[in-house]
């Protein structure tokens, strides 16, 4: 009988579980989790804080005993991993006040990642808040009812979601982002703009191009944010400047880390250790554009790696993970914000010559009532006319399923006249006759189509 032990209860390691239990019915399967929710979606936080989703707990799709019952897999909650043995195959836990050892024939690592916490003065303050865990949410209420000003460090996906948040509770917003744009990761300074000025036209008190450089306290409580550029009174501060892979359990399991800092992991989720697999947020991935390594830690990828290791885990090497092309998606109240692909930037790391077009479009035909704006970006390749990258931001949800065609036509390989072609759907109610990516790929063209 094989034991598989699994670190971690999120989205990679509950999916590595239910695959592994699907394969081989006579496996011996142990989930760890430090929390006290497995299956659970850490993307739902900043709806929870807001109200949006009433209740935290649903942000798990199963309960640690539906896992165990329905699935036979023991799981053990509040417990943490604390050190692993890759010689005598033992990771050692700590539930409570006892510690123990559990032995493992097959180990997979899915410790996700963890908040980054920036080297400044004062982030040790009370009133300096992370997001990482569903469990965080009853603490993360309490501590902002009671704040009438709250500063954001960071503007990425939960700097803005945060945004979004604050608001809504009817906080004063600052949002503090040391490069010149939101969004600096996944979008180009013309489509971060429409983004900055409707979180503008919201209330958000924008600092962009401002690096904070400390954070300072009254009675051991966080008081002012300190930027290169001045100083800010608040009565909060939510991090929010990234996080990164919680690799040390893998390396103590003898995982070598890969060059952005991930686990290095091949096809099949395994480690450079035999019998170690990581998967999620914890492991590196291959860009299906570029073919070099990325770590863009995103739930989706997450389930799927997880499945993959959990089939190789028990069965080797029956699932491959063939890579991401970095699609994802988030919003700003009604402003919908897609991307997948390459960016100016990354293209350009990747030696890559491309045209780009911009274009501003419906979402309905043009006679027909409800439509909304929506701006679509594209980048191909010079002389080929491959798709490299897409950007989308409207002011309707189908902005998501834009980035979503685009994701295929990449991953495929598409070109821009490929794309032009396509057979895309058509209704008054629900596309112009021209849908946007076409007429995008058509104004890529350079009048060939």
């Amino acid at each position: 009988m094989t034991r598989v032990v699994i670190i971690g209860g999120g989205a990679a390691g509950a999916s590595a579980a239910a695959r592994a239990r699907r394969l081989d019915p006579s496996a011996e399967i142990v989930m760890i989790e430090a929390g006290e929710m497995i299956t659970h979606a850490p993307c739902g936080i900043p709806y929870a804080v807001s109200g949006v989703v009433p209740d935290y707990k649903s942000l798990m799709t199963y309960t640690p005993e539906e896992f165990e019952k329905e699935r036979n897999i023991k799981v053990l909650i509040r417990t943490r991993a604390v050190d692993v043995d890759p010689d005598k195959r033992t990771v050692t836990i700590v539930r409570g006040d006892r510690e123990e050892k559990l032995q493992w024939d097959k180990l997979i690592v899915a410790a996700g990642a963890r908040p980054l916490v920036p080297k400044i003065p004062g982030v040790d303050l009370a009133g300096v808040l992370t997001l990482r865990l569903p469990d965080d949410v009853p603490m993360l209420k309490a501590e902002l009812s009671n704040a009438s000003t709250v500063g954001i460090v960071g503007g990425g996906y939960i700097g803005v979601e945060m945004a979004e948040s604050l608001l809504t509770l009817g906080k004063k917003v600052l949002l503090f982002e040391m490069f010149n744009r939101v969004l600096p990761t996944a979008l180009d300074d013309d489509m971060a703009a429409v983004v900055a000025d409707e979180m503008k036209k919201r209330g958000v008190e924008l600092h962009l191009g401002e690096k904070v450089v400390e954070l300072k306290g009254s009675g051991g409580r966080v008081a002012e944010v300190v930027t290169e550029a001045g100083s800010y009174k608040v009565d909060k501060v939510v991090l929010a400047v990234g996080v990164r892979p919680d690799v040390d359990l893998a390396v103590k399991a003898g995982a070598k880390l890969g060059e952005t800092g991930a686990v290095e992991v091949n096809e099949y989720m395994e480690t450079s250790r035999p019998d170690v697999y990581a998967a999620g947020d914890v492991a590196e991935k291959t860009h299906k554009l570029t073919g070099k390594k990325v770590w863009i830690p995103l739930a989706p990828s997450a389930n799927k790696e997880g499945q993959v290791a959990g089939g190789n885990a028990v069965k080797g090497r029956v699932l491959r993970f063939p890579g991401v092309v970095g699609t994802a998606v988030t919003k700003f109240f009604d402003l919908y914000i897609a991307r997948t692909g390459l960016s100016e930037f990354e293209a350009q790391q990747a030696g890559l010559k491309y045209d780009k077009a911009v274009i501003k479009a419906r979402t309905k035909a043009q006679y027909y009532p409800g439509y909304a704006q929506v701006q679509v970006k594209m980048l191909a390749e010079q002389g080929t006319g491959r798709i490299l990258g897409v950007q989308v931001v409207g002011w309707d949800h189908v902005a998501a399923s834009y980035a979503d065609i685009a994701a295929v036509a990449i991953e495929r390989g598409m070109t821009i006249e490929d794309l032009f072609f396509a057979d895309l759907g058509y209704s008054p109610p629900t596309a112009p006759v021209w849908h946007p990516l076409i007429v995008a790929a058509r104004v890529l063209s350079r009048g060939k189509l």
